[in-house]
């Protein structure tokens, strides 16, 4: 592999990866979907980041249970819907001045809520 196409996929590999941080914290930016892409980034372009990665004390769980068939543990479903109706809820209540806007989001959040139930507990 070419040293650019290299350093190119390390690059987009950091970088799905610390957009998949952000989604541990921030409830309507997905996790999963980029920690595995930054996964496959990084399986592609650097066996140490991959390893890194897949061993991780915190992220590498995300990627292991996808894997395996499994996708999210009940304490993280709680954890994650906690977050999501809290900062929907704010949202709503003190940034949101229309009215179609609030129920926007708050179909949204429902929405999240009810994908998050559906998915099988690890």
């Amino acid at each position: 592999m070419k040293r650019a196409t290299r350093w190119l996929l390390i690059a987009c590999g950091t970088v799905s990866l610390t957009l998949g941080v952000i989604g541990v914290f921030l409830p309507l930016v997905p996790t999963t979907p980029f920690l595995l892409l930054a996964a496959f980034l990084y399986s592609r372009s650097s066996e140490r980041f991959y390893r890194w990665l897949i061993g991780h004390r915190w992220l590498g769980g995300y990627i292991c249970r996808y894997r395996e068939g499994r996708s999210m543990t009940r304490a993280n479903k709680a954890v994650t819907l906690v977050m999501l109706w809290l900062a929907i809820g704010l949202s709503i209540a003190l940034v949101l001045p229309h009215l179609w806007a609030r129920l926007l989001l708050g179909a949204v959040a429902l929405g999240v809520t009810v994908h998050i139930l559906r998915l099988k507990s690890a």
